[in-house]
């Protein structure tokens, strides 16, 4: 990680600790990393989780993929050192609210697993859970949400991931899912399984 370029900055312990704050969630701030391409139901799996956990008394927050380019990323485009800067920043802000007490939810293509692995190396050793969405590019497109898939076979959107930009899989996820065949609900309840296994959510 590089050093920050201003150095006239001095960090700022807090008064109060992430165990002390875990007490009172009664959970463990974590990072649970959705990774995938578009279409493969990162965002609706990570959304269905939220709702589940709220309704059981957790405490999740979302960083989702456009979310984040509407406001904090909107100075980033798609090409490979835009894309790195992106996930750094989204690494940076998830580990914040990891350090919270949060179960912080994220919903990022990240195709590049050197990005993927910064971020996780901003959290805590088991603090970090890459989840790969592991649908097939031809269900992804079938899908196409977006109408994305169409327009980068059309040449339209340069740097698709899938299409005209590489997506490096995960080799070591904590979780492989797939929601081909599946319901939400499923897909959903298979992230919530783990978190629970982990004694991250009881």
């Amino acid at each position: 990680m590089s050093e920050p370029k201003s150095k006239n900055i001095t960090w700022h312990g807090a008064e109060v600790s992430r165990d002390e704050r875990e007490r009172i969630l009664g959970q463990k701030g974590c990072v649970v990393w959705l990774t995938g391409l578009s279409g493969s139901g990162k965002s609706t799996v990570t959304r269905r989780v939220e709702q589940k956990l709220l309704a059981e008394g957790v405490h999740p927050y979302v960083l989702d993929g456009d979310n984040v380019r509407h406001n904090l990323n909107k100075d980033l485009g798609f090409s490979p050192k835009d894309r790195t800067e992106n996930i750094r920043r989204v690494g940076a802000v998830a580990q914040l609210f990891a350090d919270a007490g949060i179960v912080c939810l994220t919903a990022f293509i990240s195709p590049y697993r050197a990005d993927r692995d910064s971020s996780r190396a901003m959290v805590d050793e088991g603090r970090f859970i890459e989840v790969f969405v592991n649908t097939s590019l031809e269900e992804c497109e079938r899908r196409d949400p977006k109408g994305l898939y169409k327009k980068a076979r059309q040449g339209l959107i340069p740097e698709f991931t899938g299409v005209s930009a590489p997506y490096e899989e995960p080799e070591k996820a904590e979780l492989v899912i797939t929601t081909e065949g599946k319901t939400v609900d499923e897909s959903a309840d298979e992230v919530i399984a783990y978190l629970r296994s982990r004694d991250i959510v009881r």
